[in-house]
């Protein structure tokens, strides 16, 4: 009996392409109008990884920004919470004592 080995490389394609807000499958905007009220679309990235299409989309309100992963068809499929900019101002030296 012979035994024969398959080995498969996994070669990930990955490609990042900026899209354009009136670019984006017309779904996307809509969602985000419709889910995410008071929310801007701020920029989208088409992104292709072994041939399979997603848009990730980058919304914001005030400080808060939040990443939305779609499908090709503009289906909403996850959200990603972007890290929060730091609020906290650095502290000041105090000013020495008068003499």
């Amino acid at each position: 009996m012979a035994f024969m080995m398959v080995v498969l490389a996994l070669n990930a394609q990955i490609s990042r392409v900026t899209v354009k807000v009136a670019d984006l499958p017309k779904a996307i905007p809509e969602n985000v109008a419709k889910s995410y009220t008071g929310f801007t679309i701020k920029e989208a990235t088409k992104v292709t990884e072994n041939n399979v299409v997603t848009y990730d989309v980058v919304i914001n309100k005030g400080a808060t920004a939040e990443t939305l992963v779609y499908d090709k068809g503009g289906k909403f499929l996850r959200k990603m919470t972007a890290p929060a900019a730091p609020t906290t101002k650095p502290q000041e030296k105090p000013a020495p004592p008068k003499k």
